[in-house]
C-alpha cells in the first residue's frame, strides 16, 4: 500500500516538474474559501488564457526543488506556498494581464464570521430604510452614532466596523449584512506569478488603472510646468514661452514712462543761406554750434524719449532686475 502510494507521488511530482519547467509563466493561487463550484466554473471560463492544476502543498515543494537548477529564480515560489491553500496556473500571457484577468472574474458576497477583512469595513454615513426600533440599541452596541430624522434611522457619521486584516466576528458580519455591504470577493486569488527569472506578488500585481493614470497626467503636468519655469524650449512649450514673453514684454512697458517730444517748427525749418562776410563770421561759427545742438537734440528727439526718461526707464528696469 506504501509502495502504491510512493509511486502515485513520484509520478505527481514528475507531472508537475515538467510543467514547471516547459511553461514561461507560473502563478500560485490561493483557494481558501473558494467553493467547488464556483472554482470549477471559473476554471473553465479561462481555461484558453491558463491551465489550473491542484495538488499537495509539499509535491508542489518537491518539484520546485527538482527543477530549480534549470528555471533561475523558480525556487522563490516556495515561500508563496506556506499560508495559501495551493494551485497552480500555467500560461503564455503576461502576469499582470492574467492578475487582471482574474481579478475582473472575481464576485462579491457577504463576509462571514472567521474571515479576515480584506479593507476596512465600513457603514457610510447617511439616511437608511430602517424604522425606529432595535436596530437603535443594535447600533448604539456597536458604536455607530445614528438619529431618527423623517422616521428613519439615519447614521450621523462614518462607522469602521472591522479595521483590514482583523478577524470578522459573528457581531459584525450580522451588522454588515444588515445594511447590505458585501466586502468579500469570491474567485481565483493570486499570490504570486513567475515571470523571466522574477516574482511579482499579489500587491504588485494588484494594479489600479486609474490611479496610475492619474499619477502619469500629473508627472506630465509637472513636468511641463518645470519646463516652463526653466525656459526650456520643446515642441510642447515653445508657444506657452512665447505667451508668457508677450505678456511680460507688456508688463514691463506698462511700468516704463513714456516722453513723446514734440518737434519744434524751427529745428524742421530749413535754414537760409547767408553770404559770408568777415565781419558775420562770428555770427556764422554761432549758428554752425547752435545747428550742431539742434542736430543733436532732434537726433535724441526722434527715439520718442527724453533724457530724463531714459534715466527713469533704466533705473526701473534695474529694480526689476534686483526683484527678479
Amino acid at each position: 500500500m506504501k509502495t502504491k502510494a510512493s509511486e502515485i507521488k513520484k509520478k505527481e511530482v514528475e507531472r508537475l516538474a515538467t510543467l514547471l519547467k516547459s511553461e514561461p509563466i507560473i502563478g500560485i493561487l490561493d483557494l481558501t474559501g473558494l467553493p467547488s463550484a464556483q472554482f470549477q466554473k471559473i476554471k473553465h471560463k479561462l481555461r484558453k488564457d491558463l491551465n489550473v492544476t491542484v495538488s499537495k502543498k509539499s509535491l508542489i515543494k518537491l518539484a520546485l526543488e527538482k527543477i530549480k537548477d534549470s528555471k533561475q529564480g523558480i525556487e522563490k515560489l516556495e515561500k508563496y506556498l506556506e499560508k495559501a491553500m495551493p494551485a497552480l496556473i500555467f500560461t503564455k500571457e503576461d502576469a499582470f494581464k492574467i492578475a487582471k484577468l482574474l481579478d475582473k472574474n472575481k464576485s462579491s458576497t457577504a463576509a462571514k464570521p472567521g474571515q479576515i477583512a480584506p479593507k476596512d469595513l465600513i457603514i457610510p454615513a447617511g439616511p437608511t430604510a430602517f424604522p425606529p426600533g432595535p436596530i437603535i440599541g443594535e447600533l448604539g452596541a456597536a458604536k455607530i452614532k445614528a438619529a431618527i430624522e423623517g422616521g428613519k434611522v439615519v447614521i450621523k457619521e462614518d462607522a469602521v466596523i472591522a479595521r483590514k486584516g482583523e478577524v470578522i466576528s459573528q457581531k459584525q458580519s450580522d451588522m454588515l449584512a444588515k445594511f447590505g455591504i458585501q466586502p468579500m470577493e469570491i474567485g481565483l486569488n493570486i499570490v504570486a506569478v513567475y515571470q523571466n527569472g522574477d516574482v511579482f506578488d499579489s500587491e504588485v500585481l494588484s494594479i489600479d488603472e486609474a490611479e496610475y493614470l492619474n499619477r502619469i497626467q500629473t508627472a506630465a503636468g509637472e513636468a511641463l510646468n518645470l519646463a516652463v519655469y526653466i525656459a526650456y524650449p520643446t515642441e510642447d512649450t515653445i508657444k506657452i514661452l512665447l505667451q508668457k514673453a508677450e505678456r511680460e514684454k507688456l508688463a514691463l512697458e506698462s511700468k516704463v514712462p513714456i516722453v513723446i517730444q514734440q518737434e519744434s517748427k524751427e529745428e524742421l525749418t530749413e535754414v537760409t543761406p547767408i553770404e559770408e562776410t568777415p565781419a558775420e563770421e562770428p555770427v556764422q561759427e554761432e549758428r554752425t554750434q547752435n545747428s550742431n545742438e539742434n542736430t543733436k537734440n532732434t537726433m535724441s528727439n526722434l527715439s520718442g524719449y527724453s533724457e530724463e526718461a531714459v534715466k527713469e526707464a533704466e533705473k526701473l528696469i534695474n529694480q526689476i532686475k534686483d526683484n527678479s
